[in-house]
């Protein structure tokens, strides 16, 4: 007799009743069931970073789009963005070929309230010297509309956080970055579809964007549904990201019913090694630095590991990281693209300076050797503060949500944008587009990260995973009843067990018929353990695919050439397994070479007089290989 489907239908009831139930118990606006619930989950994608003309160095690009125009734009509209026409207005129309399923604006919260009363014509400072010079309206100065220099766009901004715009106490800035914020969480309301369709869903969030001597240490604060704070907890109100935890736990989860919220660290990459640097806030003792373990794995359960500025996977040649160097490490490092030289190594002590071409980079900036300080964390304290999942999203600063298509990256002249790449995309797997189904996702880590393609990924932990599972059919089903999915624990070791063994399956992003997703080119697992003398141990194994299949491109055309996969599957278990020692391991997807965005507008320059140098920038590659990165699955020794 088939029970599954009835079975299935009856969990839904269950569960969409009991739902309706929470919202109406928590004061929440009521939303109808999704007419689409897979309990099996099914992939969805977004952008949980981006800026609009809310954000004080946004507006200084000459962004003009609202949070309004960002969400019309993630559900498939056309808007108009930079350049400016006559009238202030954008003259360059944009529209994804393929709409986003969630998205949030973060705008940086620190000058929501200086920021609007110098753009908005109604504000009484609106005429003031100070908001003319951030607006670069002054007699003699520029209003370039690229090139900004960095000292120039410090000054503007610097101007806007007068006293002739907030007052000698700062008290007309404090109101308006509540204003702001209200704003924010009512357009983020707008656009959640709360039909059966659940075609898009928003969320309520902001940027916290904590830079002390400009090394970024930045992270986006993203909220379950509208219940949210009154007024957002910045940089400028709370300088260390434990208290911002402490703060958002308590003034959110634990006082206000309904409200739930997350903070997702971004950029690590360019942080000058204090991104994943172990802060116990002054701790006296093992007992309390735990609590903070704790509370730093609850409320950062995800890092985004993707975006404009580069990619925070991995570095070669670090200090402290043992095991084979990994050749997809080189991907879209930003800082090494950018400056003529490559930045020193931290050694263990973080520096300062990055966001100005100076700094260091250690193994405290990168994803990959934090999960790994993680587990050798775990094994001192009895905790993991650094158990997090990945995502990529974009860091758009035009309000372009998931605008991350190679061939039609649209910036500020290549020469100055010629280090950066068009940014990322997150994916959950979960049953429904709804916020409590992502959220959940998202605290589950059962996310993944994309370099712009919408690959999907599944990835699977346990210790009796067969060698036929790509060839059976449920596998998925199998992969849930046999273990744990991407972002989970592995269940204690069954005695018989000699090793634990992943599934991983992938498939490629079909496109559009317009432009066609690239062809896969091998699937991979990679595994981090802490070796002797607290080294980093790393090391790839190849699951599927091969990385010697002959593909390349024709950068003449910008064509990708030679074969490749629809879809590929492999089982794999751990050969060099300790039962004894913590380990994590995740799966990353690559895709075929296929041309860089910065390729294809230099080919389109060839033998044109305004072709910049940046063209013929050694540093700089002519071919990338996109890739899709799943959350971690953890093996805790006993």
């Amino acid at each position: 007799m088939k029970t599954g489907a009835p079975l299935a239908a009856l969990l839904l009831v269950v569960a969409t009743g009991t739902e309706l139930r929470a919202q109406e118990e928590a004061g929440l606006t009521p939303r109808e069931a999704c007419a689409v619930h897979e309990p099996l989950r099914r992939a969805l994608f977004g952008d949980l970073h981006v800026h609009t003309s809310y954000s004080m160095d946004a507006y200084l690009f000459d962004t003009r789009t609202t949070p309004d125009d960002a969400y019309r734009f993630a559900r498939g509209e056309a808007i108009s963005i930079a350049p400016l026409d006559d009238q202030g207005n954008g003259s360059y129309s944009v529209k994804l070929e393929r709409p986003l399923d969630f998205a949030a604006v973060t705008d940086h919260a620190e000058n929501f309230g200086s920021t609007a009363l110098c753009t908005r014509p109604e504000s009484p400072v609106w005429s003031s010297e100070s908001c003319r010079m951030y607006r670069g309206e002054l007699p003699g100065e520029p209003i370039p509309s690229s090139g900004l220099q960095a000292r120039y766009v410090i000054a503007r901004m610097l101007a806007a956080t007068t006293d002739e715009v907030c007052g000698p106490d700062g008290r007309s800035c404090r109101f308006g970055t509540g204003d702001v914020w209200r704003e924010m969480v009512e357009v983020a309301e707008k656009h959640y579809d709360r039909s059966a369709d659940c075609r898009f869903t928003s969320f309520a969030a902001y940027e916290y964007g904590l830079t002390p001597k400009l090394s970024k240490i930045h992270r986006n604060v993203i909220f379950r549904n509208e219940r949210v704070l009154d007024y957002p907890i910045h940089a400028q109100m709370e300088t260390n990201p434990v208290h911002l935890w402490r703060r958002l736990r308590r003034e959110c989860i634990e006082n206000r019913p309904g409200c739930d919220v997350l903070a997702i660290p971004h950029n690590s990459n360019l942080s000058d090694d204090h991104m994943f640097a172990l802060d116990y806030d002054g701790s006296r003792n093992l007992v309390e630095e735990r609590r903070i373990a704790r509370l730093r794995s609850a409320m950062e359960p995800l890092v985004e590991i993707m975006q404009i500025k580069g990619d925070s996977e991995c570095r070669n040649g670090l200090a402290g990281v043992g095991g084979p160097p990994d050749e997809l490490c080189g991907f879209e490092k930003v800082r090494s693209n950018q400056y003529p030289t490559v930045p020193p190594d931290c050694e263990g002590v973080p520096g300062e300076g990055a966001l100005g071409g100076r700094g260091c980079v250690g193994r405290d900036s990168y994803a990959r050797y934090a999960l790994i300080q993680g587990l050798a964390e775990a094994r001192r304290l009895g905790e993991n503060p650094l158990r997090f999942g990945f995502i990529a999203s974009t860091d758009e600063h035009k309000g372009t949500m998931g605008d991350v298509d190679e061939w039609a990256y649209v910036d500020r002249p290549i020469e100055e944008r010629v280090a950066f790449n068009p940014g990322g995309l997150m994916g959950v797997w979960a049953e429904e587009n709804s916020r409590n189904s992502i959220f959940d996702a998202m605290r589950r880590r059962e996310t993944f990260a994309t370099s712009g393609p919408r690959i999907r990924p599944r990835f699977f932990g346990g210790w009796e995973h067969p060698a036929g599972t790509c060839d059976a059919t449920g596998l998925v089903e199998r992969g849930y009843a046999a273990g744990v999915p991407m972002g989970g624990i592995l269940p204690p070791r069954p005695d018989a067990a000699a090793a634990p063994s992943f599934v991983v399956s992938a498939m490629r992003d079909p496109g559009t018929p317009e432009h066609p997703g690239g062809l896969l080119q091998r699937v991979q697992i990679v595994k981090g353990w802490v070796g002797d003398g607290d080294t980093y141990m790393q090391k790839v194994f190849e699951v599927a695919g091969s990385p010697g299949n002959g593909a390349d491109v024709d950068l003449d055309r910008c064509e990708p050439r030679g074969a490749g996969h629809d879809a590929l599957c492999g089982v794999w278990s751990d050969p060099e397994f300790d039962p004894g020692q913590h380990a994590v391991y995740y799966a990353r997807v690559v895709e075929n070479p296929s041309c860089r965005w910065s390729t294809r507008v230099c080919e389109k320059l060839r033998g044109d007089p305004r072709r910049p140098q940046a063209c013929d920038d050694p540093r700089i590659p002519k071919t990338i290989q996109e890739r899709a990165w799943t959350s971690p699955i953890w093996y805790d020794a006993p």
